[in-house]
């Protein structure tokens, strides 16, 4: 299909926001580099600026394009940053560079395709627990998911304090450690605020069941939260983690981290630095579990969680996934649109 420039890309243009119906006229060919062939080039009536398709595009201006797809398959199934890097001949520098790009494209994805969520659904809600750069710069990571369907919902990255038993060797280099920097802050509450936010906002104000288990803070942090619309239910983590345990998917989700992201494995080399580009690689894992990787493996249909919720039509692909630019909001292209004319709003409002 013909691709159509739903906006003009600048944002000083009035054709930015409000685009006229024929804001562009056709202005010449150019032929970018990693590239098959040549591109049409468009100017904005307007502003005068000259884009094009690629502009629209995640891997426009890349110089190897054809790694992304590639490096978005190895971050989510356990590959490090160091071996990626031997396999496509890059630098590590470089690679890094890219997964944060990629990272930061997957959070503005699954913010538009997300932005609203079926109402009367189930919610299960656990804390990960990890580290940054040693094993006693602990981290914690709260994640929440829709039940029915595993969709993983919001996620967020915080420091945590948790502190040995006094006389063992560990208590003595978690001393060490705070005389040098001070007491280690513990953000978990805030954490697990943003987390129950982010889900507020996405129901709309709608009613819902929410389990955890028995962590006195999570009862008060949901009242907050969501008021008298909530029921929350919870089960003891002491409770055997089988099939029966009603945690069942927050466990199992979060087991899935630990085999999909090797920066979560314990006593790994792979072990992040900085709990910020956890938060990052978190994203792709988001992207690939509720758009491409379909629900459970024994589902005879291969629907991803998303498509089970109603957000897509069907699942999507690691090149749909990594193709239009998402950083324009409900107005970014949707990722299933390939001459560009449907918005990712669009799709939303429809979904609704």
């Amino acid at each position: 299909m013909v691709f159509a420039p739903p906006f003009c890309p600048f944002q000083a243009c009035p054709n930015h926001l409000q685009p006229t119906r024929r804001f562009y006229i056709r202005h010449g060919h150019f032929a970018p580099k990693g590239r098959p062939k040549r591109e049409q080039r468009f100017r904005c009536k307007a502003c005068r600026h000259t884009f094009s398709r690629p502009t629209f595009r995640l891997d426009g201006g890349d110089r190897r394009p054809e790694v992304n797809a590639k490096l978005f398959e190895a971050l989510t199934s356990g590959v490090g940053y160091r071996q990626t890097a031997r396999n496509q001949k890059m630098g590590v520098s470089s690679l890094q560079r890219k997964a944060r790009k990629l990272a930061r494209h997957a959070g503005f994805l699954h913010e538009n395709l997300s932005a609203r969520l079926p109402a009367g659904r189930v919610y299960q809600l656990d804390e990960e627990e990890t580290y940054e750069h040693s094993s006693i710069r602990t981290l914690t990571m709260p994640v929440l998911i829709e039940r029915e369907h595993w969709f993983v919902v919001t996620t967020e990255v915080g420091s945590s304090r948790r502190l040995a038993a006094q006389g063992t060797e560990r208590r003595a280099w978690q001393d060490r450690e705070e005389l040098l920097n001070g007491p280690r802050p513990d953000q978990s509450r805030e954490c697990v605020l943003t987390v129950m936010q982010d889900l507020d906002r996405r129901i709309a104000g709608s009613d819902l069941v929410l389990e955890t288990d028995q962590k006195s803070s999570y009862a008060t942090i949901a009242s907050e939260v969501f008021g008298k619309r909530v029921v929350h239910l919870t089960t003891s983590s002491k409770q055997a983690r089988t099939t029966c345990n009603p945690l069942f998917p927050i466990n199992t989700t979060l087991a899935m981290t630990r085999d999909n992201l090797g920066r979560l494995r314990r006593q790994s080399w792979l072990v992040t630095k900085k709990g910020e580009f956890l938060r990052g690689h978190m994203n792709l894992f988001l992207a690939y579990r509720n758009y491409v990787r379909k629900r459970f493996n024994r589902d005879k249909e291969p629907d991803s969680p998303g498509v089970r919720l109603g957000l897509l039509p069907s699942n999507l692909t690691v090149a749909e996934t990594l193709g239009w630019r998402q950083d324009w909001g409900p107005r970014s292209i949707h990722p299933q649109s390939p001459d560009g004319r449907r918005s990712v709003g669009a799709q939303v409002a429809t979904s609704a």
